[in-house]
């Protein structure tokens, strides 16, 4: 082991594992290790850096909002909170009715979440429903809506209330009744392998949770800010929810939540009912406004559905057994594989140079900045190639050229 791999196995808690190298600098589509290797970034810490490593208009807003103010607490408003909350609603379409509320991260914005389905049900409505092969965070309100047997059972037992059915429309309309709270689910379930909901599903979630009283929420937090080539997930089928949470990309880099109301959900929060010291501080605010004015004005929503078309052209053609389909949306993809190899895929992809992420045994995930352009996708092309020949060679029992 190196000098830092000894001081990160002895500093840091082991919850990560083994960290991959030690990353000290970022430009755009790569980053730098400390031995200077150059590594092509198309997981863009798993849907953070909208904009890359670096990007003037993210260093600009760090740089000058550092230089004014950085935090204040929620007894006071400042300009970039209030900018971007306008901001958030605009591009959500929330109406002059719709709210915000900041956080540090996803998992603080679906705890929000989840204290907004408990105002809206009260003793009445004690069921929240979430989704088998969701993910919404680590935190113990975020963790009871999460599925996975293996996150949760050490922690058991989790807040009571949230029941997890099957992502079909059948098991949503067999599900729900009038002491149904909440519906919270995913747009494409990142954390399950890039996994897009049954087409029509939000339709239906949202047909139903109006005949029923009960709220339907919807996590963006991977999928939002122009990710999968529109600006959040839920616009693809054309619905409005009653609220959405956010992070990862809508700062770019610098953490930050946020939970978005819609209409009369606007109202559940009163004075005192729910707070965060950091969440809306003016550093991370005026940051998360500068990406997001950087997406709108450089047309990188469009820009991610152009690229994702493009990857996915290429992905669906590639000469290699391992590869058995594709799924996602835009720049958020998930390369479906013949074999649970997706771990040693990212190895040699990484032996190699280029930085992606295997979502689970038998799928990459793909989530590059939405920045990238031909000369990303070329790279990103001859080096996937290479890597999947690695690993097909080591299974074939050969050694790769």
């Amino acid at each position: 082991m190196t000098v830092w791999q000894d001081d990160a196995a002895r500093d840091l808690v082991l919850n990560a594992g083994e960290r991959l190298a030690l990353l000290v600098r970022g430009e755009g589509s790569y980053l730098w290790d400390a031995d200077g290797r150059r590594h092509l970034d198309f997981l863009a810490g798993i849907a953070v850096t909208s904009l890359g490593h670096a990007h003037p208009a993210f260093v600009e807003a760090v740089s000058a909002q550092a230089a004014t103010l950085a935090h204040v607490s929620n007894y006071f408003a400042t300009p970039p909170q209030l900018a971007l909350a306008a901001r958030l609603k605009r591009l959500a379409g929330a109406g002059i009715d719709g709210r915000v509320f900041f956080s540090n991260s996803g998992a603080e914005a679906n705890e929000a979440a989840f204290k907004l389905a408990r105002l809206h049900g009260g003793v009445e409505r004690p069921r929240i429903l979430a989704l088998e092969n969701g993910f919404h965070g680590r935190t113990m309100g975020s963790l009871a809506l999460t599925a996975k047997t293996s996150m949760r059972a050490p922690f058991e037992p989790m807040p009571g209330g949230v029941e997890h059915i099957p992502a079909t429309i059948e098991a949503l309309q067999a599900a729900m009744d009038d002491r149904v709270a909440a519906v919270i689910v995913e747009p494409i379930q990142g954390e399950a392998g890039v996994v897009e909901l049954p087409e029509g599903y939000l339709a239906a979630a949202r047909s139903l949770t109006l005949a029923h009283g009960a709220l339907l929420i919807v996590d963006e937090i991977q999928t939002g800010a122009g990710r999968t080539g529109a600006w959040f997930g839920f616009s693809h089928e054309g619905i409005t929810p009653d609220a959405i949470t956010l992070a990862k990309g809508i700062g770019g880099g610098f953490p930050i939540g946020a939970l978005v109301t819609y209409g009369s959900a606007s109202a559940l929060f009163t004075p005192g009912s729910h707070g965060s010291t950091f969440g809306g501080n003016p550093l991370a605010t005026a940051v998360a406004d500068a990406v997001l004015a950087e997406i709108e004005s450089a047309g990188l929503v469009e820009n991610a559905a152009r690229r994702g078309a493009e990857l996915r052209e290429f992905l669906l053609g590639m000469d290699s057994p391992l590869v058995d389909g594709v799924r996602g949306r835009g720049l958020l993809i998930g390369v479906a594989l013949s074999a649970p190899v997706a771990g040693a895929v990212v190895a040699a992809a990484q032996e190699r140079g280029l930085i992606v992420n295997a979502a689970n045994p038998e799928t990459v995930r793909i989530a590059p900045a939405l920045t990238i352009g031909d000369a990303e996708l070329a790279e990103f092309r001859e080096l996937f190639t290479a890597a999947l020949a690695d690993v097909q060679a080591s299974l074939s029992g050969k050694v790769s050229a």
